[in-house]
């Protein structure tokens, strides 16, 4: 797995090219600040040699292909690789929306992964305290939102869609604690 700092300027070079999938540019240069610009980057806080030098480090990782042409333009496309990463990029900055109101149901994710998925398994686990899940039994969690959309992304992003089962419900034990742990009271 292709892995580098959580890096602003990696972020939005690759935020451009999901959009496009290739940019051309005028030149790469370590003085050319028309790069911070291009890719969102705040020009104050970066260097135009550090967006240079990230570029090449995603090069080298085979996130991104640049290409030199005549008449002093580079064109920079995405790679297979770099299209992986704006999927991690796009799974790490998700978030479920919580509307004004509470429905009163509540969205249970029930999941069996074999062993020999750990690492998915813990992956989803893992996200879906991130999303703040009450954490009912080992492979058992429960939300108050609706989330379906979201949960299926992530199991299609693990590849794990068989081993999830998502239902909704409007009684549950232990809801009290439930209430409280969302702030629903």
């Amino acid at each position: 797995m292709i892995k580098f700092k959580k890096s602003t300027i990696a972020k939005g070079i690759l935020s451009v090219l999901a959009v496009g999938g290739v940019i051309t540019i005028a030149a790469i240069a370590p003085n050319s600040l028309q790069m911070l610009k291009m890719f969102g980057v705040n020009k104050k806080r970066y260097k135009s040699q550090s967006v240079y030098k990230t570029l090449k480090r995603m090069e080298k990782q085979n996130i991104i292909k640049i290409i030199k042409e005549t008449d002093n333009k580079t064109i920079i496309s995405i790679t297979k690789n770099g299209k992986k990463k704006i999927i991690e990029y796009n799974i790490d900055n998700m978030e479920i929306k919580r509307p004004a109101k509470w429905d009163g149901k509540w969205r249970i994710i029930s999941f069996d992964i074999p062993e020999k998925r750990k690492i998915a398994r813990e992956a989803l686990r893992m996200k879906l305290k991130d999303f703040n899940f009450y954490h009912l039994q080992k492979s058992l969690f429960a939300y108050p939102f609706p989330c379906k959309d979201e949960i299926d992304f992530v199991s299609e992003i693990f590849k794990i869609q068989k081993n999830i089962t998502y239902f909704e419900t409007l009684c549950i034990s232990d809801e009290l604690a439930m209430k409280k742990y969302f702030n629903l009271i």
